[in-house]
Formats: structure tokens, sequence, C-alpha cells
């Protein structure tokens, strides 16, 4: 089974705000689990996500330059 991240850790790796993070897994644009109240992230279907994608992130919050 993968690594699931918890809100704090997938924020600070993508480089983005808790806040950010959670808009986006609350209106679908980011996937992630619910356990309670809590979000899990799987790193690899984040960065696959179009919201993550859009906004150019890539892990460790390098901006993606070519």
């Amino acid at each position: 089974m993968r690594e699931l991240l918890s809100l704090s850790r997938m924020a600070r790796r993508l480089g983005v705000t808790r806040c950010w993070l959670r808009n986006q897994a609350d209106s679908g644009r980011v996937p992630c689990l619910r356990a309670g109240t809590r979000l899990l992230f799987n790193p690899v279907a984040v960065q696959e996500a179009p919201a993550a994608k859009a906004t150019h992130l890539q892990p460790g919050g390098a901006e993606d330059v070519e």
C-alpha cells in the first residue's frame, strides 16, 4: 500500500497552505480519503490531479520550470 500523508504533510510537500489544499479537497479538485474529520492524501494521486498540475506544483514546492 502506498504512503498516505496528512493535510499538513501534503501541504508542506506541495509548498501550499493547508487552507488551499483543504479547499481543493473539499471541492473534489484534489483526491483525498476522509477518516472522520481527517483528510489523508496519496502523494502520487495528488500530483496527477488537474488542480496540482494547473499550479505547476512539484514535490517539495518547486515550480515546474522548463
